[in-house]
């Protein structure tokens, strides 16, 4: 059955802790015609709550963030792993870094919020800003290998709110406990809590500062508040009045700001640049708009800068998001006044305060240690089922789009299943390809098909690859596809020329479909360019889902090709990028693969094996082919066969992708693993090479896999070096080539 057609495209922008109520609630609620994108410079997102026990050492990174790629899919929302870097708002789009910009209909911004670093001169090149986090994590842990190594320091915060006040004690704690555990000394560390204000926790009641300012005292923190900082020179802080203070490391937890590309947008902002916010959590300036969490303030309920509002914020705005898609009208929320504040001390201790009422012990902590807890498995412990929404996107709004959506169901099949004309011309008028000599007909011609001009003396190399979309980001899909069909090119020694397309895009309104076809063949020509291939035809249509494939034609002297049969005894076998691919796309279907491992993945996978290919040949490969759907076992047979051969593997040493033993040990395997597995039989001892942990993965199917190729054995550890240098950083001497023996199977795997 055809999925319901895209009416309307919801664009988060930031994935903070109202965006990831938003998402949970849209999965446990689906919307049918709703596209939902989250574009967000973090994929695992922390939670502000537990950050001071991160760095305390109480928690490790996965209990402190929520993994957003598993929570999209829960939400069947893409994922664009990127940095915004403005809105065009006339035409409605996000504009970002690293990939064409994202169209909405409706967006909804939730960004957090960072110190201010410029207001103080020198302090952008001098401190620790706590946020972005992940930035602060990072550099943390280079501050904690260096008091290890040489346990003398003097370590400031800057801005004694509660973050500050906390972070101080937990940098304390932690380091304290690295030195006692390795018997150093502690006596050389110092530690200072600054601000400008006359007291600390100037948001909370005396009763709980005066609590706080005992376990500073206790714990040997000095308090220097009423000392506004005016400048930083170097590691040493200059105050108003001229005196300063010589420190080896500041973290800076000043008041907050907001990110700089706002000020451009035309959305409304107030006098310290956040997004000003009605009732509703629209944008006073701009009704598709809406904003939450730090990044906005209510004009009518002005709150604090707190976790403990955005989280709050999270079920209003996703159903006013969905009341927006659907034109009806929105609620009104107001904010508490009132809250808990649950405040740690770096040890497990922890100061509790509501209103005037505040205590303190062990207890408390262990009490906010189960509502972090609880707060992060809402989100990375979910639910497998999900119930169906009644109404469609677009509701009695947008009768238009759903009248052209009736027609859906009788799309014609055949040559009525094209692309229309006018859209088609549309998106390739945009599209800029290659200009290559022996082009006689190409894609700026309204002929019925290419013609090229091979030169006299070159072989003509051709191979076809299409495949339906593992991921749900068209430009990031088109670069892949087209990246793995030219490695076939790369893996018989030709250089790229010319490649025709074959696109299916999803069924939808036109809009939808343009946009989505404009991004798939932006991001595909983004990768051709790079290889000075041009594309010069091909055929767009639409189907139940995303596909794309090419016929790629590439140029090589017919003395130069390299193929599967040249493996020479004593060859040592390189493979130049990692395995892992197929199991961990088969994890993420499920949500059981962590984001950072898939973006992992789609960085080699991005990669092209020019460079590797170039590196090869000038070290006097034998024999080469691509690692693809066969896997590592598969595609070795093949070369073992055709140059009548054995080889033998060394399982420890072949590269794997982050994250692939973890997910192959869970039992997540692609589905094409069992068939590849057939070829245990080309494998001699196979029930104890089986017992290796990775002996899955050299079944493992590739999508645009490295190359697998021999060299002889005394240019080999010069040839990995040169790939190593050309950017091939994982690719590894896996094994060696041996004389054809009387085994039945030619594989021999060491383990």
């Amino acid at each position: 059955m055809t999925p319901t057609p895209i009416v309307k495209d919801l664009v988060l922008v930031g994935c903070g802790h109202a965006h990831v109520a938003v998402l949970r609630r849209f999965g446990m609620q689906p919307a049918p015609g709703v596209r939902i994108t989250l574009i967000s410079r973090e994929v695992h997102t922390p939670y502000s709550g537990m950050l001071p026990g991160l760095i305390a050492g109480h928690y490790g990174y996965d209990d402190v963030h929520i993994d957003a790629g598993p929570l999209a899919r829960f939400a069947n929302a893409r994922l664009y792993h990127d940095e915004v870097t403005g809105l065009d708002l006339q035409g409605r789009r996000v504009l970002c870094a690293n990939r064409p910009p994202v169209a909405y209909d409706i967006l909804s911004i939730d960004i957090g919020s960072t110190p201010r670093l410029e207001e103080v001169p020198g302090a952008r090149e001098a401190v620790i800003p706590v946020k972005p986090i992940d930035r602060l994590t990072a550099r943390w842990a280079e501050v904690e290998a260096r008091v290890v190594a040489h346990p003398r320091a003097a370590i400031g915060v800057v801005g004694a709110g509660a973050a500050g006040s906390e972070m101080v004690l937990a940098m304390q704690w932690r380091l304290g406990r690295l030195l006692a555990e390795r018997n150093l000394p502690t006596d050389g560390l110092a530690f200072f809590l600054i601000d400008g204000d006359p007291t600390i926790l100037p948001n909370f009641p005396p009763a709980t500062r005066d609590r706080f300012l005992r376990v500073l005292n206790q714990r040997g923190v000095s308090v220097m508040t009423g000392r506004k900082v005016a400048a930083i020179e170097g590691k040493h802080l200059r105050f108003e009045g001229g005196d300063g203070l010589e420190l080896d490391e500041i973290l800076w937890v000043t008041e907050a700001g907001t990110a700089p590309w706002l000020k451009d947008t035309g959305l409304a902002l107030d006098e310290r640049g956040f997004i000003q916010v009605d009732d509703c959590l629209r944008t006073l300036s701009h009704a598709e708009v809406f904003a939450a969490g730090d990044c906005a303030g209510m004009v009518d309920h002005p709150r604090p800068k707190a976790g403990v509002f955005a989280v709050r914020q999270g079920r209003p705005l996703a159903d006013n998001l969905r009341r927006a898609l659907t034109g009806r009208r929105l609620k009104r929320y107001t904010p508490q006044s009132r809250y808990l504040a649950l405040i740690s001390t770096g040890d497990k201790y922890a100061v509790a305060t509501r209103s005037t009422w505040s205590t303190e012990g062990r207890l408390v902590w262990h009490w906010k240690d189960w509502i972090d807890r609880r707060f992060m498995d809402r989100y990375n412990r979910l639910p497998e089922m999900r119930t169906a929404a009644p109404a469609i996107a677009g509701g009695l709004a947008d009768q238009a789009a759903l009248k052209e959506l009736s027609t859906l169901a009788m799309r014609c099949g055949g040559c009525g299943a094209k692309v229309g004309t006018d859209l088609l011309a549309r998106v390739l008028g945009n599209m800029r390809s290659v200009k290559r000599d022996g082009v006689l007909i190409g894609l700026d011609a309204p002929d019925d098909a290419a013609a090229l001009m091979v030169p006299a003396g070159q072989a003509l190399v051709q191979s076809v690859d299409h495949f339906r979309a593992f991921i749900d980001d068209p430009y990031l899909f088109g670069r892949i596809a087209a990246n793995h069909a030219l490695g076939d090119l790369h893996a018989m020694g030709a250089i790229p020329h010319s490649a025709l397309a074959l696109a299916t895009i999803p069924y939808g309104l036109e809009a939808k479909v343009e946009s989505d076809l404009e991004l798939l063949m932006t991001g595909a020509l983004e990768t051709l360019r790079a290889e000075d291939c041009a594309l010069i035809g091909g055929h767009t249509a639409e189907g139940a889902e995303l596909a794309l494939g090419f016929a790629v034609n590439g140029l090589a002297m017919p003395s130069q090709l390299l193929r599967k049969s040249g493996l020479r005894a004593g060859d040592r076998l390189i493979l130049t990028k990692p395995l892992g691919t197929g199991a961990l796309f088969a994890a993420a279907m499920r949500g059981k693969a962590k984001t950072r491992w898939i973006d992992g993945a789609l960085l080699r996978m991005q990669q092209s094996n020019r460079a590797a290919g170039q590196v090869l040949r000038s070290h006097g490969v034998n024999a080469c082919t691509d690692v693809t759907g066969f896997g590592l076992v598969g595609h070795l047979v093949e070369m073992t066969k055709a140059s009548q051969v054995d080889a033998a593997l060394d399982v420890g040493a072949v590269p794997l992708l982050d994250g692939a033993l973890e997910v192959v040990r869970a039992g997540i395997f692609s589905s094409l693993q069992p068939q590849n597995l057939r070829l245990r039989r080309a494998v001699r001892d196979v029930e104890r090479a089986s017992q290796h942990a990775a002996f899955p993965l050299l079944f493992d199917p590739q999508t645009a896999g490295g190359l697998l190729a021999s060299v002889p054995a005394h240019r080999a550890e010069g040839c990995l070096a040169a790939l190593h240098a050309a950017g091939c950083a994982e690719a590894a001497i896996i094994g060696e080539v041996r004389a054809a023996s009387e085994a039945d199977a030619p594989l021999e795997l060491r383990v």
